[in-house]
């Protein structure tokens, strides 16, 4: 049946139920809209609630949503320290439903709302949120209360609760015969690839269930299941859901706690294009030669392995929506670590919540964990199953698409974040994962294996967070002065002695980013050795706004492991192949910038690649103006400063030397050889693409050179 016969057969028994004599629904009571400066004739206990309703959100408080008219019940005064009660006047009820807004802490009994009917509580709701990041959206709640018919009421509205999310909000309370909202659905034949679907930031979040269709009700099978801010009207933007494994099915669409003359499911619309791939990779803010995803959010790399000519970046992806949510395991290949392809999410969540969290990739050449079946080599992914724990996938059609262990979890534990190795001397897989045991400091675990699926515990390092990363480097370059080194989700690293089963430190956490735009780093595995070189790509946690995506991917960095008057230190580079992407390069050599005049006027443009060797000749400062952004070296602290950041920067021989990649919203900075990592998240002005450079003092240009880039979407849709 197509849409319109599907609307005439409401319509027709519409009919029926009206000439069979079957009421329409009544009008709603309400018993409280809080739009008053007061309270009225409910009694206030404690200091929670203040003296009357809020005004929104209260100071210190999450952005409060949701909530109709201008205020609202808001237990936040005096923060989630204070405690208190609400009480409603009595009240008869005269409908089968009570229906009310509510948000804030999941706390059962203490903040909550209850009903009290003959001094009972014979229900009771709490708001949905009890961990950081969460949202202060107020959602509908509703009640059956049929079995109370005539009977008189109170409502008590509590918060007891003075720690996180110590708080309740609540707003417009009614009566009804039918719930403000219900689960809507569709149904349609899969002709095209994808279902695009209409996405309005801050929106009511809802969740969506895609089902393919059995001969049954019970043979029906929920194969895609996620949240999303769903549009009502003009959407924000478009995502997509990509169903080419089922083709042909028909499938239902169902979407709960929707407004019940919603119209949002008319919007989604089947095609074999991505709606608004016209300006795909030429949006307003889109990086052009750092890796975002085509939609939705971005945060931790995932995977990063080499196979067969391809680098492989998978990342922790929500693909419907700007915000994080919905983690699954985004993928993109590239040939050169400039120009990436995005490929089909590679692991979808097993079930609604056991969500896909961060891990690594392996190429099990040896086949020891035995699931290879044809002539490829197996890639096998290790990964956090929120639901189970430590989890494996493989692939034998080279990193397309993963089969889920039927052996899952291989590993059961408190943490997160496998990085798996293969190491080499011992002739094991060695696996560092982020350890939680109460009673001990949060730190890294080794577990070793000899075939992916049976892991042994060995030991563990303490002071250390999430996304642990291990690997060995050469001192130097020198193959016999072989170290270890060890970081977690912000860089900080130790150097140090591994056997494959204890790490131990030599040289413990050094900084390693100085920037604004850096987390949970990850180099590649598998990297040949003629090759040999140690790539790490991290998240780069630069809020885009505006754009039908969000975040990105620092640009790929070559690590080396250098000695120093200090101990070995880890130094980062761009990797070499940026230069895939200069158009004209100009080379200044041997000239005086101790005027004050701008060596780099009329140079104009978007995207750079700046490398320069300055002598400092007495000068107080040497200054880089990048699209009205200063890059600052203070000679007298030794510092190298841009926006709110700062990082060591000494000379060495009166010379200073700084790299600068500059894209549409980040700005990385490299000092003296990489010994200084700077990200920074920027997003320049508009109207302003100049650059400068200026010294004071005897300060000259040893050597300058500056690539204009094309962008590494070029021709790509």
């Amino acid at each position: 049946m197509n849409r319109a016969g599907w609307a005439m057969a409401a319509g027709i028994c519409a009919l029926c139920l009206v000439a069979a004599g079957v009421d329409a629904p009544r009008e709603d009571i309400l018993i409280a809209d809080f739009e008053s400066a007061s309270y009225g004739d409910w009694r206030v206990e404690g200091e929670a609630f203040g003296a009357g309703p809020a005004e929104g959100t209260l100071p210190g408080q999450m952005p409060v949503g949701g909530y109709m008219g201008k205020r609202l019940v808001n237990s936040y005064h005096r923060g989630d320290g204070a405690t208190g009660s609400l009480t409603s006047p009595p009240f008869v009820i005269e409908r089968p439903l009570l229906c009310f807004l509510m948000g804030g802490g999941k706390h059962p009994a203490r903040t909550c709302m209850d009903l009290i009917v003959d001094g009972s509580v014979v229900r009771t709701a709490t708001g949905p949120n009890d961990k950081p990041g969460g949202s202060e959206r107020l959602s509908w709640q509703t009640w059956d209360v049929s079995e109370f018919t005539g009977k008189r009421a109170v409502l008590k509205i509590i918060d007891r609760h003075t720690g996180g999310w110590g708080h309740i909000n609540v707003d417009h309370i009614m009566l009804c015969d039918e719930a403000p909202v219900k689960e809507l659905a569709m149904r349609m034949k899969l002709q095209k690839r994808y279902l695009n679907l209409p996405v309005k930031n801050g929106a009511e979040m809802r969740r969506m269930r895609i089902l393919i269709k059995g001969e049954t009700a019970q043979s029906d099978r929920v194969v895609r299941e996620f949240d999303i801010e769903l549009a009502e009207g003009e959407p924000d933007f478009w995502v997509f859901c990509d169903m080419a494994p089922f083709a042909g099915h028909e499938i239902e669409i169902h979407v709960d706690a929707m407004p019940k003359d919603s119209k949002a499911l008319d919007a989604i619309v089947q095609d074999d294009i991505i709606r608004g791939a016209d300006n795909l990779y030429r949006e307003k803010w889109r990086p052009q030669f750092h890796f975002s995803s085509r939609r939705g959010w971005n945060n931790d790399p995932n995977g990063l392995v080499y196979h067969k000519g391809e680098y492989h970046l998978y990342y922790q992806h929500n693909p419907y929506g700007w915000n994080w949510g919905n983690m699954h395991w985004g993928h993109a290949v590239s040939a050169d670590l400039v120009h990436w392809t995005e490929l089909p999410e590679a692991l979808y969540p097993k079930s609604y919540g056991d969500w896909c969290f961060s891990g690594s990739a392996v190429v099990d050449a040896d086949n020891t964990a035995g699931f290879k079946n044809g002539d490829e080599d197996v890639i096998v992914a290790i990964y956090t199953s929120t639901g189970r724990g430590e989890c494996i996938a493989y692939s034998n059609d080279r990193g397309r698409t993963f089969t889920d262990y039927e052996g899952n979890p291989v590993v059961s534990h408190q943490g997160r974040d496998p990085k798996v190795i293969r190491h080499v001397p011992t002739g094991q897989w060695v696996m560092a994962v982020y350890d939680e045991q109460e009673g001990l400091k949060n730190g890294i675990a080794f577990y070793t294996s000899p075939d992916l699926k049976q892991w042994t515990f060995q030991s563990r390092i303490a002071e250390y967070f999430e996304c642990p990363e291990i690997f060995p480097m050469a001192v130097d370059g020198i193959t016999d002065r072989i170290k270890w080194v060890v970081y977690a989700a912000n860089g900080e690293y130790s150097v140090g002695e591994f056997d494959g089963r204890e790490f131990r430190t030599e040289i413990y956490k050094q900084r390693f980013n100085w920037g604004n735009c850096f987390y949970a780093s990850q180099t590649f595995n598998n990297i040949p050795p003629e090759d040999g070189r140690r790539i790490q790509i991290a998240w780069g946690t630069v809020a885009i706004p505006g754009m039908p995506f969000n975040q990105m991917m620092t640009f790929p960095c070559e690590l080396s492991l250098r000695g120093t008057s200090e101990g070995p230190r880890l130094f980062a580079r761009p990797v070499r192949e940026i230069e895939r992407l200069h158009m004209e390069t100009f080379t200044f050599s041997d000239r005086s910038i101790s005027d004050g005049a701008n060596l780099l006027a009329g140079f104009s443009g978007e995207l750079f690649h700046i490398v320069a060797d300055i002598e400092l000749g007495g000068a107080s400062e040497i200054a880089f103006d990048i699209r009205g952004i200063p890059v600052v070296h203070h000679v007298a602290k030794q510092e190298l400063a841009c926006a709110e950041k700062s990082a060591p920067l000494k000379a060495e021989d009166d010379r200073i030397q700084l790299e600068l990649l500059v894209d549409r919203t980040s700005i990385e900075l490299f000092g003296n050889e990489g010994a200084i990592y700077m990200p920074m998240g920027v997003i320049p002005s508009e109207d302003n693409r100049s650059l400068a450079l200026r010294g004071d003092g005897r300060a000259k240009v040893v050597r300058l050179e500056v690539s204009e880039l094309r962008s590494a979407w070029a021709g790509e849709s």
